[in-house]
């Protein structure tokens, strides 16, 4: 049988722009793992793997014309917000570098015996180690930051997993360019380069979640396509971690007092968050909640100003277009849901912005109108007017988990001398990875501290695929008990050889 070509098409026109690779077989895939798993012990260096991370980072810094050029021809995402795309995804790499070097990462804790407890203490020595292969799925909407050289992967090779990527096919060429640099990269440290793999294609993304040398897997996407992976993961006669991120409506809660204190500001700032790239953020906000009223009707004037001065722009691929021109259509058609500024086709390729609103009400009775609390990709969002706080919790109480979810606040509330803020908070905290007060979820920052995940459907686990935690997901902890300390891997022995952060018997040692 011919094998099926992979071909990089134009966003803009909808046309092919050139054939850049096949989709590879069974047989290729069993390769790429194959040749991943023989690269683990190579990976094992701590050096080795800082030394690469940061050249790796180099490389993609040294051909950043090239390679947002090739993005941009694939997405349409534009120079400008690629450029910092790529700017993230060197200091993911640079960031990871540093944790590894650093070292806490491997959480290190030695309990010294103590025979004096009931029942007696032996001598354990624990800290973590890498998985193996790992699988990751990238995702269309950011080609660079969660795709071949994102923070998946470079988690994954921080904590020495050698990795192997199922291409997205919005923007092969961008992958198979990235592949290579982190290919040349690898070489120039000394490493294999079948540390890190791509392959393309549906098929092989089946069989590599399938395949019994993948120990764990990264996704970033759709939540039907997450959700057929995570559940081919758990099929597996040996299970493994799939760590996916599905599905996001990133609630609002906008209060009386901020409405009436800054409702124009609020509207504008809502209109630039849910436009951000032409509305393809996995954290565009989806669903607003907006007091009824002049102060509720303020907001929504200057969010329909906002958005009508908005121009029309291209999504990643015309599939993704016919989506949200359907999705918009069936959710305007809905009882009592209207479009003050109609979103939809904005020419042959493009589409225009707008926003659809709702009573609140309707959401909260649950009668018929579940399709408005489902993400819609795009530029659009979904204003629900509510008349009291009881109305409003109603409603959040229907939602399944996000990535995030906000609160507008008056500066009152913030400060707490009025209102139940810090209630609101509790509530949105129930729902969300990251609760944010006065500010838009669009821009996730890359920083120790960050939690990019949340309850299910906005995730499969509870890790996040973004921060230095992330690399987490690829590790697992083993304890070592009553070895001699010739036996024992230099990051446990008595001595501290490696200099590591650890802890003994329950407290910080200075290194």
């Amino acid at each position: 049988m011919a094998a099926t070509p992979v071909w990089s098409v134009d966003p803009r026109t909808g046309k092919q722009r050139e054939q850049v690779a096949v989709e590879a077989t069974s047989q290729e895939v069993d390769a790429a793992v194959r040749a991943a798993h023989d690269a683990r012990a190579a990976l094992a260096d701590r050096t080795v793997r800082v030394t690469f991370l940061r050249a790796a980072a180099d490389l993609l810094d040294e051909t950043a014309g090239q390679v947002v050029e090739a993005a941009d021809a694939e997405t349409a995402l534009g120079p400008v917000r690629l450029t910092g795309e790529l700017a993230r995804t060197t200091y993911q790499l640079r960031a990871f570098a540093d944790a590894v070097e650093e070292g806490s990462y491997l959480d290190v804790r030695i309990d010294r015996p103590d025979p004096a407890l009931t029942p007696p203490r032996p001598e354990l020595r624990r800290y973590k180690v890498p998985l193996g292969v790992v699988a990751v799925y990238a995702a269309s909407n950011f080609p660079l930051a969660f795709s071949v050289p994102g923070g998946d992967t470079a988690s994954a090779l921080a904590a020495g997993c050698p990795v192997v990527v199922k291409a997205h096919p919005d923007h092969p060429a961008t992958s198979e360019l990235c592949a290579a640099l982190l290919r040349r990269a690898a070489a120039t440290t000394g490493l294999p380069e079948d540390v890190v793999a791509v392959v393309h294609g549906f098929d092989a993304g089946l069989e590599l979640i399938r395949h019994p040398l993948v120990a764990a897997a990264g996704f970033t996407g759709s939540v039907r396509g997450g959700r057929a992976l995570f559940d081919a993961a758990a099929a597996r006669p040996v299970p493994i971690p799939f760590h996916g991120e599905l599905g996001s409506l990133n609630p609002v809660l906008v209060t009386p007092a901020a409405a009436e204190e800054r409702a124009e500001e609020i509207g504008a700032g809502l209109a630039g968050a849910m436009t951000l790239g032409v509305g393809q953020f996995c954290v565009k906000p989806g669903l607003v909640l907006v007091p009824e009223g002049e102060h509720g009707d303020r907001l929504a004037a200057a969010l329909a100003k906002a958005v009508s001065e908005t121009e029309a722009g291209v999504l990643l691929d015309h599939r993704m277009r016919d989506n949200f021109i359907s999705g918009v259509r069936e959710r305007g058609a809905l009882p009592e849901v209207t479009s003050p500024v109609t979103p939809g086709a904005g020419g042959e390729h493009t589409v225009g912005a707008g926003f659809l609103s709702v009573p609140a009400r309707r959401l909260a009775e649950g009668d018929g109108h579940e399709l408005l609390l489902e993400e819609c990709f795009g530029p659009v969002t979904v204003l629900a007017r509510y008349a009291d706080q009881a109305e409003a919790g109603a409603v959040l109480s229907r939602l399944p988990g996000n990535l995030s979810a906000t609160l507008q606040l008056s500066a009152a509330e913030a400060e707490g001398r009025e209102g139940t803020a810090a209630d609101l908070l509790a509530h949105l905290t129930s729902l969300a990875g990251r609760v944010l007060v006065n500010g838009w979820p669009t821009g996730v920052a890359v920083a120790p501290a960050q939690h990019h995940g949340g309850p299910y459907p906005a995730a499969t686990s509870h890790s996040t695929s973004v921060g230095g935690t992330a690399i987490e997901r690829w590790l697992r902890p083993v304890a070592y008990q009553s070895v001699p300390d010739p036996l024992l891997p230099p990051e446990l022995r008595e001595a501290n050889p490696l200099g590591l952060p650890r802890r003994v018997d329950g407290r910080p040692e200075a290194v």
